[in-house]
């Protein structure tokens, strides 16, 4: 004999504004044909952002090499239309941020042309902004890449969702010690996984190979401002 359970109708919440958007976005993203690179990544010279640019974080220093890896590696800086893909001089970083509405993306724009603490200037307006529902559209248009970091809760690797039309979004891991050889010397190193999701309708894994490797020696390099 069997038991009729019966279930709570539960409480519908409808999807308005920020949330609706994502999510028919969210639909158009996971149509894309995406594939995933990850590389660890030595984060020590990030870690000493406050002793370079005091007012910045890592998460600035992350919108930087990331925006010198575009100048690179240029292919990687575009957006995917139907039948076209448009490329970019400029590098608009765009930085995926919780807010009380959902889901925001506020860009860094011409992030190439500015300096750290330009950056952590113009990071810490547009997420402050995020989080009090302040964003206007010139903040949140315009972007050519997105860095999605979870790290900072503590997740140590994940791939993010393309943010349509851009051609990839950068997952941030947590930074850990981990046991590794640098310079023939075993050592214990702060290292992080960095994931590409790449949009295979305009990039091949050379050139996302090629955007992560420009990407390492950025955040790997002597820190300045």
């Amino acid at each position: 004999m069997s038991t009729v359970i019966e279930l709570e109708e539960g409480v519908t919440t409808p999807l308005t504004g920020i949330r609706r958007t994502a999510a028919r976005h969210m639909v158009k993203a996971w149509a894309a044909p995406v594939f995933h690179l990850t590389v660890e990544v030595d984060m020590g010279e990030a870690q000493r952002v406050k002793e370079v640019a005091p007012q910045a974080t890592v998460t600035d220093v992350l919108v930087r090499a990331a925006a010198r890896a575009l100048v690179a590696v240029p292919e990687v800086n575009v957006h995917v239309g139907e039948d076209a893909v448009v490329a970019f001089q400029r590098a608009n970083v765009g930085i995926a941020v919780a807010s009380p509405k959902g889901l925001t993306v506020p860009v860094v724009h011409a992030a190439d042309s500015l300096s750290l603490e330009q950056i952590a200037e113009r990071r810490s307006e547009i997420v402050t902004k995020a989080r009090e529902g302040a964003l206007t559209r010139d903040d949140i248009s315009g972007g050519t890449f997105t860095i999605s970091n979870l790290g900072m809760m503590g997740v140590a690797r994940f791939d993010a969702i393309v943010n349509v039309p851009q051609a990839a979004i950068l997952a941030v891991g947590a930074t850990t010690q981990r046991f590794v050889l640098r310079d023939g010397e075993p050592q214990w190193r702060p290292i992080a996984d960095l994931t590409l999701t790449c949009d295979h309708r305009a990039l091949d894994g050379a050139a996302g190979a090629r955007f992560l490797g420009a990407l390492a020696a950025e955040l790997s390099a002597p820190l300045a401002g």
